[in-house]
């Protein structure tokens, strides 16, 4: 069953194209406006590794429920985990950038305000880059670890690495949940560190599975209209929109909560962070994101016929990459451009980040058999019907 993909030249030229627009819209934002390229580096660096951190999340949870439906499919998000080494790299160049977007990186801010001298002890720039390095070194390491065993287990069969990835899965899962939870509240909610809200790290956490539950969804969709996963059925299409369908709950639940705690409760130093976004487009994006990343989904995607039809799914999954892009900018803009601004340099940016995250994981499925041909699950997987 070894299936190896071969990227066309077509598919090559794409992406090199669209990181060519990304790196011109850079340079052309670092010239016209700074600080708003900043804000719109930082956007995308969360976006995109939050896509690669949601896939280590998913590919963890099959190894360690011994889920027999997914065993097809796995080295997707095998393959956007692997982005995770050259976000690595883009977040420590974030250093540069610190002060245009980070207002507790300012001296001379932190010397008058009480508050900001408090959490010095943790927002500080030493001790925050500290934190990207710890961060980045146990998703890379672990996911190497877990990468390098499912190749093992493709050559050797098994069950001896299987056992293996769920143990380290399990170690995995737990490291994903914490660290990331820290890496939101570090690069999203210190934005404006006056703020708080113990239901922030989780929100963002379940964004990142939703989101790349989606996007690991769409690509077997691509490859199954090239001619690859052959055996790819309604049944699968159906446990892949479950995974859609609950994320989006739970990021339905996770937001609601947030919103309606820190109404009731009325206070001023948390209520303040909504204040601020409910004028003019802000308002409108606060709606968006509920109707984009919960209604729509949870309203197409809750009957079973559509749940099992590409028809209805691919719209569903091109809304949520909007909807992923519309929550980041409705929590980054305020707090940075404060203007909600939007244009070619949004366009041109995102752009060249999505042509990067295609090469890579396109690069990577490349690298081994797309059917993982030895996995001890894999006829359980061709075989998944109900």
């Amino acid at each position: 069953m070894e299936d190896r993909l071969i990227l066309s030249n077509k598919f090559k030229m794409l992406t090199y194209a669209l990181m060519g627009v990304g790196v011109v819209s850079f340079a052309l934002g670092f010239v016209f406006d700074a600080e708003r390229t900043w804000a719109n580096y930082l956007l995308n660096n969360y976006y995109f590794v939050s896509l690669a951190i949601g896939a280590a999340f998913f590919a963890a949870i099959q190894y360690i429920t011994q889920s027999g439906w997914s065993a097809m499919f796995k080295r997707v998000p095998e393959a956007m985990v692997a982005y995770l080494p050259f976000a690595a790299v883009f977040f420590l160049i974030l250093y540069f950038g610190m002060h245009s977007v980070f207002e507790w990186t300012h001296h001379e801010v932190v010397s008058h305000d009480h508050i900001l001298q408090h959490k010095s002890p943790y927002l500080n720039v030493p001790f925050f880059f500290a934190r990207v390095v710890v961060f980045f070194a146990a998703w890379i390491i672990l996911s190497k670890v877990l990468r390098k065993l499912s190749l093992k287990e493709d050559e050797v069969g098994g069950m001896y690495y299987f056992q293996k990835s769920e143990l380290y899965s399990k170690i995995f899962i737990f490291v994903l949940a914490f660290s990331f939870s820290l890496f939101s509240v570090d690069m999203l909610m210190s934005l404006e560190p006056h703020w708080f809200s113990t239901m922030f790290a989780g929100k963002s956490f379940m964004a990142g599975v939703l989101h790349a539950s989606s996007i690991i969804a769409l690509i077997v969709i691509i490859l199954s209209k090239q001619g690859k996963f052959p055996l790819l059925n309604h049944s699968h299409l159906h446990d892949f929109t479950r995974y859609i369908f609950m994320s989006s709950i739970v990021w339905g639940y996770f937001n609601f909560a947030e919103f309606m705690l820190i109404w009731y409760g009325n206070i001023p130093e948390e209520t303040s962070w909504f204040v601020h976004r409910w004028h003019g487009a802000y308002k409108i994006l606060f709606f968006a994101n509920i109707v984009i990343n919960w209604a729509i989904p949870f309203l197409v995607l809750m009957p079973r016929k559509s749940s099992r039809s590409k028809l209805f799914m691919i719209p569903v999954i091109l809304l949520l990459i909007i909807g992923q892009y519309t929550e980041l900018y409705y929590i980054i803009w305020p707090a940075t451009v404060h203007e909600a601004k939007f244009g070619l340099l949004e366009i041109g940016t995102f752009l060249g980040y999505a042509g990067l995250f295609s090469w890579v994981v396109g690069t990577t499925l490349t690298k081994a058999s797309l059917v993982p041909k030895n996995h001890p699950y894999m006829e359980e997987s061709i075989q998944h019907h109900f």
